[in-house]
């Protein structure tokens, strides 16, 4: 086709010319790195097409289906991370996250993104001795180690004035942590692009990308077209687009109770390096985790839930958080996230005209801005338009 379409789906003329005809700048993945991804293209070269391709009805993986966590990483992440990591190379982590949350608030205001800095607790079960002992003895260390990213010491230890049962008098604090609504932020990005000129498509799976020359064919559900550039945002389902074994996908399960009067708690909180998390939100808990029951098992595209991890977040929930009360779940939902051996974000070239910038290790909501601000900035159109 002349207008650079090929197809097995019928699309009128109309269609072709106004969505799939000249395109500059394809973003596979409407989750926060897309969208952001396409804003920053946008925003820096005006007069370029920029489609995005989302392959669910919402975004599919996780940007939209997480804890709402700023999640700059509890104080047993941070030490955990030093076992496989350098000390510069989890300062430049905890940085970005740190980065990525102010780009966010720059681009859509904290009221947009229903930003609430309540800090971030660190809970210890009765039984987790080792490892509390471990980052209280370490609290100052790390503190000074995060100094350069936060300028003063942030993590204090802090009574557990909360009401849980079974674990530790003393709790660990991390004072500039926040909470968002995602749901409001994902809102916010597709607005912010849309107003831009951005073209997004929902229900678009994309199968297949061949770089030829100057050009990339993508082949989609159904039909198919060309790009001059692309950009893989698809984080845990990068594996199945790209075969990179670099970033697998882990699926992370959720529930949120229906509404608990008189609920005290506020603030984000983890337990057991962050494998368990909750939060209120609308006078509920909601809490999620369980991945380290099953890695395995939970290493997966299934957009499922499992009886073994909702059991245990049942089990937290009704003998830890909240042990006085009667609480029914209300909902439950899962996420893919992308995780390697390695937390660093995978931002690189596959090919001549394909991008991507993906692995983004449970740290979206933090990382998501700045990786598609930098998946955007990876590329020089002076010598090509």
């Amino acid at each position: 086709m002349k207008i650079g379409v090929f197809y097995t789906m019928k699309f009128s003329y109309w269609e072709y010319k106004t969505w799939f005809s000249n395109v500059d700048f394809t973003i596979v993945g409407g989750g926060i790195v897309g969208l952001c991804c396409a804003f920053f293209l946008k925003k820096k070269h005006p007069n370029r097409k920029v489609v995005v391709l989302e392959r669910g009805i919402l975004p599919q993986g996780a940007s939209s289906k997480n804890a709402g966590f700023a999640c700059f990483g509890s104080i047993s992440e941070i030490l955990s991370d030093l076992k496989t990591h350098s000390e510069e190379q989890v300062l430049e982590l905890v940085k970005k996250r740190w980065d990525g949350i102010q780009l966010l608030r720059q681009l859509l205001g904290d009221q947009g993104l229903d930003y609430k800095q309540y800090g971030g607790y660190e809970i210890f079960l009765e039984s987790d001795s080792h490892r509390y002992k471990a980052c209280l003895d370490r609290l100052d260390y790390v503190n000074e180690l995060l100094k350069p990213v936060f300028g003063r010491p942030v993590f204090e230890k802090y009574s557990n004035s909360f009401g849980f049962d079974t674990v530790k008098d003393s709790v660990i604090n991390h004072t500039l942590e926040g909470q968002i609504n995602t749901g409001k932020m994902m809102h916010g990005l597709l607005k912010l692009c849309v107003s831009q000129g951005v073209l997004v498509l929902n229900g678009v799976e994309v199968q297949k990308l061949e770089d030829i020359e100057k050009t990339v064919h993508i082949a989609a559900n159904g039909f198919g077209f060309t790009s001059s550039k692309v950009f893989v945002a698809t984080n845990g389902f990068a594996s199945k687009l790209m075969k990179n074994d670099r970033v697998k996908p882990a699926r992370a399960q959720v529930l949120i109770t229906e509404t608990i009067p008189d609920l005290k708690i506020r603030g984000t909180f983890h337990l057991e390096e962050g494998y368990y998390y909750f939060r209120n939100i609308d006078h509920r808990i909601l809490l999620g985790g369980g991945r380290n029951l099953d890695f395995k098992g939970e290493e997966t595209f299934e957009m499922e839930e499992t009886e073994l991890v909702q059991n245990k977040l049942e089990e937290l929930l009704t003998t830890v958080i909240v042990p006085k009360k009667a609480v029914k779940v209300h909902q439950r939902w899962s996420g893919i996230m992308g995780v390697g051996d390695q937390k660093t974000p995978i931002l690189e070239p596959i090919s001549a005209n394909v991008f991507c910038g993906i692995r983004l290790g449970g740290m979206g909501v933090a990382l998501g801005s700045s990786v598609g601000k930098d998946l955007a900035g990876m590329i020089s159109l002076k010598k090509e338009f």
